[in-house]
C-alpha cells in the first residue's frame, strides 16, 4: 500500500514525538550501550588520513558524537527530534542538525563517513531509495555509510508508538546497490551470540561512482 504524503507526515511526527517524550528515559536507557565495534567498522573502512568529517544521522543525545569528537575527528549530529537535538549540543559540544529524515538538506560531498546507528529503519520502504541516494550524495567520492537495523522479514508497520521496516540481509543489499553503494562488510549483532539472538544487522558501504 502506497503512502500519501500525509499518511508520511503523520509517521513523522508520531514517531519524533514518542523520542521527543522518552528523551530522558532513553538517553539513560542507551548510555552504556556499547556500539565500538559499530564505530570501528566504519572507521576502518574510510580512506586517506583522519581525522574524518562524519555525520552521526539520528545522533538521538549524542552518546556517538561524543566518542568521534574524542577520537580526533570531526562529527556533525543530525535528528528530527527536538529535545534531542539539544542535548546532543550540550553533551558533546558539536553542531547539530534538526533535519527530519524525510525531508533531509544535506550539503553535496560533505563527510567522509555517515553513522547511521539504529536509525534509517524509521524510513518507510517506499522513501528508502531517494533517502539513501541523498545519503550518498553527501559523501565525498568514495566515502563510506555504516548502518545498522533491527533486522526482519522486510515488514513494516507500527511498533510501541514508533514506525519501524524491517530488512533481511538480502533485501538490505538489493537497495543499498541500486542506491549507488557497495557492500563492504556485514555482521550481526551482539556479537558472539547464536543468529537467533542477534537483532541487528550491520553493515559497511562505500560510495561508488555511477557511468
Amino acid at each position: 500500500m502506497k503512502l500519501d504524503p500525509e499518511d508520511l507526515a503523520k509517521i513523522s511526527a508520531l514517531t519524533l514525538a514518542h523520542y521527543d517524550e522518552n528523551a530522558v528515559s532513553f538517553e539513560a536507557g542507551t548510555r552504556d550501550h556499547d556500539v565500538s565495534q559499530n564505530i570501528a567498522a566504519l572507521l576502518r573502512h574510510i580512506e586517506g588520513e583522519p581525522p574524518y568529517d562524519i555525520l552521526d544521522l539520528g545522533c538521538g543525545p549524542g552518546r556517538d558524537l561524543k566518542t568521534f569528537a574524542a577520537l580526533g575527528h570531526r562529527p556533525v549530529g543530525l535528528d528530527g527530534a527536538p529535545r534531542f537535538v539539544g542535548m546532543a549540543r550540550a553533551a558533546s559540544g558539536c553542531e547539530v542538525w534538526h533535519q527530519d529524515f524525510l525531508r533531509l538538506a544535506l550539503p553535496a560531498g560533505r563527510f567522509d563517513g555517515i553513522f547511521a546507528n539504529a536509525v534509517l529503519f524509521h524510513v518507510p520502504g517506499q522513501e528508502l531509495p531517494r533517502v539513501l541516494r541523498e545519503l550518498r550524495n553527501a559523501l565525498r567520492p568514495r566515502g563510506v555509510l555504516f548502518s545498522s537495523n533491527p533486522r526482519g522479514g522486510n515488514q513494516e508497520g507500527w511498533n510501541r508508538g514508533r514506525y519501524g521496516a524491517y530488512h533481511d540481509l538480502d533485501g538490505w543489499r538489493a537497495l543499498l546497490e541500486q542506491a549507488g553503494f557497495q557492500e563492504l562488510e556485514h555482521y550481526y549483532r551482539p556479537d558472539g551470540l547464536p543468529r537467533e539472538q542477534q537483532p541487528w544487522l550491520a553493515s559497511v558501504w562505500r560510495r561508488v561512482e555511477q557511468g
